[in-house]
């Protein structure tokens, strides 16, 4: 959620590939000057555009190594007060220090124990961040502690060709491989982006039964490449769609999703609207952990928004899914109802002051991209 300091920033850094996109902007500029206050207004900004969009149930990962402790209990006062259904997790590296790693650890396995039980709306899952930023011995000891405190564990995964190039340089495997090595992957990981992959390792995936989380328009953003979605899929793999901090309309992420698989494998019969349909509801729920929720059905968590599509051709069973992903936007979204309560009514956002937000945030953006 705190991807938004970065939207338009006046940074000096020249980005020429991933390795550079993380040192020379990401890190310095963006994560590693993050606090506690930074994080709580671009989480209101946040929770507003998601609330807009329709989302009602969201992972985020707070990659902030100053922030903690306490950066998760930060964003949890905020994401209660909205309402949203959330499970949130700190992204622990060693990039920073072992001891900034362990930290991290720590802050996760804290908040997974005092937000267990169904009845919260706010949970807590664990994370790391990748293989270049983490020994063996850190890997395996944050998937033990997500055994151990029985919430899935998250981790990025091959986002561009740069941790698979490292990786065959380090270990002579490529990361699923190596991860698989490490006893890492089973259904309670959830890795997301998974562009840059081979078959082979997409099948060790999919036995693992490991879910994804698909971010089309961020992959674009740091020229990572086009994730093989399609392939996930014909291997009965759950994939989700993220928006990864970036473009946070959860239509337009829809719609890439739709459209730049298209593009990609020059085949306009891939990806449906439909399957991006069920990625962005009961299977995006199932994804990260929600079996009730994602659809309508008896027993399912009252999670339900209405869509109002006045478009000017006719709406019927055959094109409903591409009229609703190709055509509609938030402000289609009339209603938003989490748990049983109100988010949106009626177009009206019933639990946050969008003015005040937005205020908040710009006041904190100037400040936060005064560099020097």
């Amino acid at each position: 959620m705190y991807g938004f300091y970065s939207h338009g920033i006046s940074a000096d850094a020249v980005v020429t590939e991933f390795s550079s996109f993380l040192e020379d902007f990401w890190w310095p500029y963006v994560e590693n000057r993050l606090d506690h206050r930074y994080i709580q207004a671009a989480t209101k900004w946040a929770c507003i555009e998601m609330i807009k969009s329709g989302v009602t149930s969201f992972v985020d990962i707070l990659e902030a190594p100053n922030a903690i402790p306490g950066g998760l209990d930060a964003e949890k006062e905020v994401v209660q007060a909205s309402g949203l259904r959330g499970k949130l997790t700190f992204e622990a590296c060693e990039r920073i220090s072992k001891e900034n790693a362990n930290a991290g650890l720590m802050e996760n396995d804290r908040f997974v124990r005092e937000n267990k039980g169904e009845h919260h709306l706010i949970q807590g899952i664990n994370s790391i961040h990748t293989l270049f930023t983490g020994s063996d011995e850190f890997i395996k000891k944050a998937k033990r502690m997500a055994d151990e405190n029985g919430a899935p564990i998250h981790m990025h995964l091959s986002e561009s060709c740069y941790e698979g190039d490292w990786c065959r340089a380090h270990y002579q495997q490529t990361p699923v491989e190596r991860y698989e090595q490490l006893g890492y992957l089973d259904r309670n990981v959830l890795a997301s982006q998974v562009v840059q992959v081979s078959d082979k390792e997409l099948d060790i995936l999919a036995k693992h039964q490991v879910s994804v989380v698909s971010m089309p328009i961020s992959n674009c953003e740091v020229g990572g490449g086009f994730a093989p979605v399609s392939k996930m899929l014909d291997r009965n793999m759950t994939v989700g769609l993220g928006a990864d901090g970036y473009v946070t309309n959860f239509f337009e992420v829809m719609r890439a999703a739709f459209l730049v698989h298209k593009a990609n494998q020059r085949d306009p019969q891939v990806m449906p609207a439909k399957t991006v349909y069920q990625m962005a509801t009961s299977m995006g729920a199932k994804a990260i952990g929600l079996e009730d929720a994602g659809s309508i059905r008896e027993g399912n968590l009252a999670d339900l928004i209405s869509v109002d599509i006045l478009l000017p051709t006719p709406i019927n069973e055959k094109n409903i899914y591409d009229q609703l992903i190709l055509f509609c936007n938030p402000q289609n979204v009339v209603n938003v109802m989490v748990d049983g309560q109100w988010l949106k009514r009626d177009g009206v956002l019933t639990t946050m002051d969008k003015e005040k937000a937005r205020q908040e945030l710009r006041q904190a953006t100037e400040e936060f991209w005064k560099f020097q």
